[in-house]
């Protein structure tokens, strides 16, 4: 099994905000093209298809001021091939009551797997007091909160993004709280594999990196005492899935450590219907 556990579906739709902020990130991927062009459901399926990608994890996008992908957005693909996408719900931030609601809505109507926010994007780093009640929320709905961690490739403040204090400090208020950091936590690669280390519910994705830039600890880490811990992601369509594939090949994993990284955490982790671990929870 193969699953890219950070992935966005679509952009720019009628009636939706940009994201001004994260076109410098594509334009230096070489992928500025995939901004401004649609993708459907049977398209991306037909992508993964070729590059061997069993599951997508597909994220909304909620900004200060509206929707970038509405949840209702992402359930349109989760909804047509519930084999293929699993959807991560967005909130609006500034408005924690209805936050929680949408976030319930989302994992018990939709049948979505987590929650992901972007301290950049709101300017409130993740120990902020408007995040509390949605990580108890996601305790007590069992999904995982995925967050980006380390600088951000969209021409904004990077501080929000440190791996300590932040993510250190949520993890010891909400021990129960699975807590992925996306985008490896680089510069700060060291303190997110410290703290992956430390909490037992704190995990790593690898999304917006090609495998072949990945740091070196980091693959010591995959291959060695973090095998359980860190989980293949693309940011597509920031980088297509070919690539990425072909450079974990290179990595030098072993056959263990590859599935782990690839699929089987994933599974694990965000209680995923398909995977030889899916019946282990999302705790190990």
């Amino acid at each position: 099994m193969i699953a890219d556990v950070w992935a966005q579906p679509l952009w720019h739709r009628p009636g939706r905000l940009d994201v001004p902020e994260v076109r410098n990130v594509f334009v230096r991927s070489g992928r500025a093209d995939a901004l401004d062009r649609p993708v459907e459901p049977e398209a991306l399926v037909e992508a993964m298809d070729e590059a061997g990608v069993d599951v997508a994890l597909l994220s909304a996008w909620h900004r200060p001021g509206g929707w970038v992908v509405s949840n209702d957005d992402v359930a349109s693909f989760t909804t047509r091939h519930p084999e293929r996408f699993a959807g991560v719900a967005s909130v609006d931030l500034s408005d924690p009551v209805g936050a929680v609601r949408e976030l319930r809505r989302a994992v018990e109507d939709d049948g979505f797997v987590g929650l992901r926010l972007l301290p950049w994007l709101w300017e409130r780093p993740p120990d902020h007091a408007l995040y509390y009640p949605l990580y108890a929320a996601c305790v007590d709905l069992g999904v995982p909160f995925c967050t980006q961690v380390g600088h951000t490739g969209p021409l904004r403040t990077s501080e929000t993004g440190r791996p300590i204090p932040y993510i250190d400090q949520i993890a010891l208020d909400f021990p129960e709280l699975v807590i992925v950091g996306g985008h490896i936590g680089y510069p700060w690669t060291d303190e997110m594999i410290s703290l992956a280390w430390k909490h037992p519910n704190v995990y790593i994705d690898t999304s917006a990196y090609l495998p072949k830039y990945y740091p070196p600890q980091l693959v010591h880490y995959i291959e060695t005492y973090g095998r359980d811990k860190v989980m293949f992601a693309t940011n597509w369509p920031q980088l297509d899935h070919v690539p990425c594939l072909q450079q974990v090949a290179g990595l030098g994993l072993s056959d263990a450590a590859q599935e782990a990284f690839l699929g089987g955490n994933a599974a694990r982790v965000f209680r995923l219907p398909a995977g030889p671990a899916t019946q282990q929870g999302a705790h190990p």
